[in-house]
């Protein structure tokens, strides 16, 4: 089965959140069940495309409102287990952002060229499996534009990574989108103006969700689209994701201070952990709590400041935050290091390596988000013996069971200063049980997140649908 993703971001090449390392992982273990399953994506000027070379495979032109060059290029060497094209349009798309303030254009653009390339394919895909709003008219496109009646027939799916985005825009930009039969414009239309993920939900064959609670979820609280996913809900999913468990690999991952296995995690884990708390000023023998993420409200991290302050002044812990995002945030956050300085310190900004270390070194993770459609960074944890502690939403509430219900995280069931601080201090008393707190560590890390069954479980789906 031929497969192509269409996406705005692609671990390695360029990431933002979780969908990078979805689109970076699925398909190749897509390929390892025997498929023909490839990504197709923006070319961005990033690290990665800068670090390697492509050969041009087609280029065409396309217009809207004035003509664009384009080409599309595929990946010379590719050693992650897919093959990888992109869509270069220099003046619209070669930039060292994915997103900005209006990316009506970028992205449209983007879809268009995807689908022109596409047409021109000697051997059409079985499937094309869209990822949130950046290429959510591509299938309204494929149904309903004139240029690409010849995709009519081919299957699309979306992936819904976050319903929060949408991509709305007015319907006077609504001529830039290929000649299609006006009877069809509602299919656009949702809530007086153009939105591209509400199109897909009606016009792709099958709709899905990073995990099952969230696919719930969305059906009381999408932003608007609550209705729109109740209507649609007989072709609707919801598939947990999974995580690469080649990258994420305390054994052989390169990034971190000291590999280790089950045999040797305590030696590992410390290690790791005394590197961290040496780099930035923490206590080794204290329990060490870690945020890695966006400080958005999204996550809960506008609470971050009243939470970090009642439980430093509660309890004897470290606590170490890797992120960024709201600059207001950031301040009531920075002003901590100061009050607090010795038990809690902050990396403002993204590092990939770091966060990799902050995984193996951690004793607990926190993950008290208002909204997570998936959420890998928990999979991420239980991988390096670091124990969840998470508010009970969406895919948290999938992969992490309480200790309270013979499970090995924390949950708290919503988001509040008090309800936080009492699972982080839930946290501390499993950390003064040694024996306990050890057993659990080697627990997690045997649980199996991999792509293998979500992989096996989107193939399904897909010939459900031929």
């Amino acid at each position: 089965m031929k497969i192509i993703h269409i996406t705005a971001e692609c671990y390695p090449v360029a990431k933002v959140g979780g969908l990078a390392d979805v689109v970076g992982s699925l398909p190749k273990y897509q390929n390892n069940l025997g498929e023909d399953s490839s990504v197709l994506m923006p070319f961005y000027d990033t690290a990665f495309t800068k670090e390697n070379s492509f050969s041009e495979v087609f280029s065409s032109e396309i217009d809207l409102d004035r003509t664009f060059s384009f080409s599309v290029r595929k990946l010379d060497k590719s050693t992650l287990g897919f093959e990888l094209y992109f869509i270069d349009i220099p003046e619209l798309l070669f930039t060292e952002y994915v997103y900005s303030e209006d990316d009506t254009l970028r992205f449209l653009a983007f879809q268009i060229a995807a689908l022109q390339w596409i047409c021109g394919l000697k051997e059409k895909p079985n499937v094309i499996h869209c990822h949130d709003h950046h290429t959510g008219l591509t299938p309204f496109m494929m149904s309903y534009a004139n240029d690409f009646a010849q995709l009519k027939d081919v299957p699309s799916i979306l992936t819904i990574h976050n319903a929060q985005y949408q991509g709305w825009f007015s319907h006077e930009k609504s001529h830039l989108i290929p000649e299609f039969d006006h009877q069809h414009f509602g299919l656009l239309d949702w809530d007086h103006s153009i939105n591209p993920l509400a199109a897909a939900i009606k016009c792709a064959w099958k709709v899905t969700t990073v995990s099952p609670s969230y696919m719930e979820e969305l059906k009381q609280n999408a932003n608007g689209l609550e209705q729109l996913l109740a209507h649609e809900s007989a072709k609707c999913i919801g598939i947990l994701n999974g995580i690469d468990v080649n990258v994420w690999n305390t054994e052989t991952d390169p990034f971190i201070l000291k590999n280790y296995s089950l045999s040797t995690l305590d030696a590992g884990k410390k290690a790791n952990k005394d590197w961290l708390c040496k780099e930035y000023g923490l206590n080794p023998k204290l329990p060490l709590f870690v945020f890695i993420g966006r400080l958005v409200g999204e996550k809960g991290a506008d609470l971050f400041p009243e939470i970090f302050d009642k439980v430093l002044n509660a309890h004897q812990i470290s606590v170490l935050l890797l992120g960024s995002g709201s600059k207001d945030i950031e301040l009531g956050l920075s002003e901590l290091n100061t009050k607090h300085s010795g038990a809690y310190n902050s990396y403002i900004g993204y590092d990939e390596k770091l966060s990799h270390i902050i995984y193996a070194g951690a004793d607990f993770l926190l993950m008290p988000s208002r909204v997570e459609p998936c959420g890998l960074n928990q999979m991420y944890s239980l991988r390096y013996g670091t124990i969840p502690v998470v508010n009970a939403v969406g895919g948290l509430k999938d992969t992490v069971i309480d200790l309270n219900e013979e499970g090995f995280g924390i949950l708290h069931k919503e988001l509040s200063v008090d309800l936080a601080a009492e699972a982080i201090a839930r946290g501390v008393e499993l950390f003064k049980n040694q024996k306990k707190f050890k057993e659990i560590r080697k627990e997690i890390m045997s649980i199996d997140h991999s792509w293998d069954v979500s992989a096996e479980e989107y193939i399904k789906l897909y010939k459900s649908i031929k």
